[in-house]
């Protein structure tokens, strides 16, 4: 049973079933949202710095395989002298719920976040917090999820987080089943509770019985014996979107999308057969001076001897016959950008179906200008790697220079996913109030990431063979993305 497509599967049929009615998924926040081995195990190096000792100098997360309120399991397992242990039990436990502790060792599961803000995305939907912690730890719990879930634009309310009235372990059960008997009464249909605790998933099975509750066990690490797993619970530790999330129809619809460097034919026949609206072209020249859709230049990538082109003229015809839009990646100076606008305009595009895209040293302000006055409505956008060091380091100034080439005509600018500032630019050039258009989003886990934090678009290659797209890619140094064709008998 694959948990998170039973939890999509779960959230379509509660929607059908109760139509308009406010729908809740419910999580644990230890060991289902947050990681603990991260906070075990920077508590635990914490007493060798202090202590000159060196027993968890080379521990790492994976090692540490016990549940946190297990602790002397793992010092035993390491051999730290029964003598001391008692010390570094009393250290763990005077330091792990400090606040400075939890803000700064606090990790996410991979893929938490992302699924999380899934949710929080749909119509009528919120995420529930129902947590074992005491009360005392409210204000640094809600700070310390939402630093971690910032980059992921999740954030979670005071309102709908129910945390322990008493002290540590006590009721914890009896705390969940009142938990989410608060959230029911509060108006919310509960359609899934997520908990690593077999023990409080087997508390809430006639809960769940009653109200058609999916339960969902994360399999992460966990105090109480997996015997009490209640039966029908979906079990597992990967958030991955790609098992939420179908198809490209059930994206947010104000994202737009962009099929990357459709400069062949098997791509261009991939892109008619799919829904996605928008398709790039690179757009130069040949050594016979004709206009090519080809990404790399004959100088980097020479042609091969059989190389085959498509032609800029007959993809224009071919998406505006399909009424499709168009986006143009200019790939060479004044003579490719005189005959791209000619075509447009010949072939009768529509402002909101041109997209024109041009690095700052080729097109330079004169082009960038001169497309703006053509094409007044449509999309003109440039990258900006180049300035990310600015916007990272002097930001002020680099509102200057996006100032500045806004001045020129570019309504849009784009941002490399794999850029290692990439999302410290998004939220600065959303804050400033610019247009994102994410690009090098390498697979559909990160495509799906891409589009939930809601950039003006996407662009990708489409290699999602999940979703039954296989785009082959722009041909950048020569590659394409080949798939394999299972031919293996089905019996």
């Amino acid at each position: 049973m694959n948990w998170m497509k039973t939890l999509a599967d779960c959230f379509l049929e509660v929607g059908a079933q109760y139509p308009g009615e406010p729908r809740m998924l419910v999580s644990d926040i230890d060991g289902t949202i947050i990681d603990m081995r991260y906070l075990v195990l920077s508590v635990l190096q914490s007493y060798d710095e202090e202590r000159g000792t060196a027993y968890f100098t080379r521990l790492r997360p994976s090692d540490v395989t016990v549940h946190e309120n297990q602790i002397e399991q793992l010092l035993e397992r390491l051999a730290v002298p029964a003598s001391e242990r008692s010390a570094v039990v009393d250290w763990y436990l005077e330091r792990r719920w400090e606040e400075d502790t939890i803000l700064a060792t606090h990790r996410p599961f991979p893929g938490v976040f992302p699924m999380i803000r899934w949710f929080q995305l749909q119509p009528n939907t919120s995420v529930g917090l129902l947590s074992g912690r005491p009360e005392k730890l409210r204000e640094v719990t809600l700070q310390s999820l939402n630093r971690l879930g910032d980059t992921h634009r999740v954030h979670f309310s005071d309102e709908l987080l129910i945390m322990n009235p008493g002290e540590w372990d006590k009721d914890v059960e009896a705390i969940k089943i009142a938990g989410l008997q608060r959230f029911q009464d509060q108006g919310y249909h509960v359609f899934a509770m997520i908990d690593n605790e077999p023990s409080v998933l087997e508390a809430l099975a006639p809960m769940a019985e009653g109200t058609g509750m999916l339960l969902l066990h994360a399999d992460t690490i966990f105090e109480s014996g997996p015997t009490s797993i209640p039966r029908g619970t979906a079990r597992g530790n990967n958030y991955g979107l790609t098992d939420l999330v179908a198809s490209e129809e059930a994206l947010p619809p104000n994202v737009q999308l962009v099929w990357h460097g459709v400069n062949d034919e098997d791509n261009l026949r991939q892109f008619f057969a799919s829904d996605v609206l928008w398709a790039e072209f690179d757009i130069r020249q040949n050594s016979a001076g004709e206009f090519i859709c080809r990404h790399d230049s004959f100088e980097v990538t020479p042609a091969l001897p059989d190389e085959v082109w498509l032609y800029f003229e007959r993809v224009v015809r071919e998406i505006f016959k399909h009424n499709r839009a168009i986006k143009l990646d200019l790939k060479g100076g004044n003579d490719v950008l005189d005959h791209v606008l000619e075509i447009v305009i010949d072939e009768g595009f529509t402002e909101d179906r041109l997209w024109f895209n041009g690095d700052i040293e080729t097109t330079r302000e004169e082009g960038f200008r001169r497309i703006r006055a053509e094409h007044p409505d449509a999309i003109v956008q440039c990258p900006i790697a180049w300035l990310s060091p600015l916007i990272a380091a002097a930001p002020a100034e680099a509102r200057k220079t996006l100032e500045m080439l806004t001045s020129w005509g570019i309504s849009r600018f784009s941002v490399d996913w794999e850029h290692h500032l990439a999302h410290e630019m998004f939220d600065e050039l959303v804050s400033w109030g610019y247009e994102v258009n994410f690009y090098s989003v390498p697979d559909l886990e990160a495509f799906l990431q891409a589009v939930l934090l809601l950039p003006s678009s996407v662009t990708s290659d489409f290699n999602f063979p999940q979703w039954h797209r296989y785009g082959h890619g722009s041909g950048k140094e020569g590659r394409r993305i080949a798939y394999a064709i299972d031919t293996e008998e089905k019996g």
